[in-house]
């Protein structure tokens, strides 16, 4: 474009902004504008880009640049997970597959956080008990981390019908020395480890194959297991040390609770949170926030850190509340 035509666009850009009745002065704007004013089809008039390119150029626009801050590290809401000190398993349920014949199929998957080692156990129906026989299974072969992520599934963290309720595969990781890690309810970000690891199951095992039975849903997904664990083998032997698997342990469900279970939460509009069928005070000037609240069994005592996603470091404590521990026998 010849810079007369350049001046004419902002000189049309400058009366729209101060006279226009629509208050309209962008590329479509000045594009009419221009149309009216030179009709002969021979009379060039630039196209929107050519002209957004012109007030660019000439440094005339208005927006702002959309501001793109640094994602936080990966388990920022635990300090040393975030800083590679330790490992972080995620474990969800991919659930109401069908194979044809009418084979219910639900898989319980796993995956860590650093080292990215999965596992799958497809079965007609996923329980607590064959949770913590899968977890079991997969914490003998490779070891122990130092944290299990999971949903507020019953399967995982037990009744929610009754308060201060620990299930069965929570008491089987503080058996072990592995803190579980409730995520937010209705939260995205916190099991997108574990989420795409889903998609990924479902993409290169599920849609792949026809299947005319169970037994060949588990035989294909064990070979897809291998092969991602072969592929990331590297990976692997880079992640955090994970605890050998006590060799005389056995598991008690009857046994004293102890160590600290951890729920992250959002706050509601008055700074309360809801956990184990109670409502706890984090802040009233921390609404609508996430906190991490840890539930310290031993101490007897819940205490609620405040979370951001900006500034992952800072976690201040917010509040601390007695509490104690359930004395009541296991159910199941």
């Amino acid at each position: 474009m010849s810079s007369d035509l350049e001046d004419l666009v902002l000189q049309i850009r400058k009366e729209l902004k101060e006279t226009s009745a629509l208050g309209e002065y962008g590329a479509a704007a000045i594009q009419r504008a221009l149309r009216e004013r030179r009709p002969g089809p021979s009379q060039v008039v630039p196209s929107l880009r050519t002209i957004g390119r012109i007030l660019e150029r000439r440094g005339v626009l208005d927006g702002r640049r959309r501001i793109r801050r640094q994602p936080p590290p990966r388990g920022w809401f635990l300090a040393d997970v975030a800083a590679g000190k330790a490992e972080l398993d995620s474990f969800d349920i991919v659930e109401d597959l069908v194979v044809q014949g009418g084979i219910d199929v639900n898989v319980l998957n796993g995956i860590s956080l650093h080292g990215g080692l999965c596992a799958s156990w497809p079965r007609s129906q996923i329980t607590a008990k064959i949770t913590v026989h899968s977890l079991i299974e997969h914490w003998r072969a490779f070891g122990l981390p130092r944290y299990a992520k999971f949903d507020n599934d019953t399967v995982f963290q037990g009744a929610h019908q009754f308060p201060d309720t620990f299930g069965r595969v929570t008491r089987t990781c503080l058996s072990l020395g592995v803190t579980p890690v409730f995520t937010p309810p209705q939260e995205t970000g916190f099991q997108a480890d574990i989420e795409n690891y889903n998609g990924r199951w479902q993409a290169k095992v599920w849609h792949r194959f026809h299947f005319q039975s169970l037994r060949e849903v588990i035989a294909q997904s064990q070979r897809f297991v291998e092969a991602c664990r072969e592929r990331l083998a590297a990976r692997i032997d880079e992640a955090p040390q994970r605890r050998r698997f006590p060799e005389r342990w056995q598991l008690d469900l009857q046994a004293p609770l102890r160590g600290v279970t951890i729920f992250l939460r959002r706050t509601d509009e008055r700074g309360m949170i809801s956990l184990l069928g109670h409502s706890w005070k984090a802040s009233s000037i921390w609404c609508h926030r996430l906190v991490r609240a840890e539930v310290d069994l031993r101490q007897q005592q819940v205490r609620i850190y405040a979370l951001r996603r900006r500034d992952p470091s800072t976690q201040p404590l917010l509040s601390t509340h007695a509490y104690t521990r359930p004395k009541n026998c296991f159910q199941g």
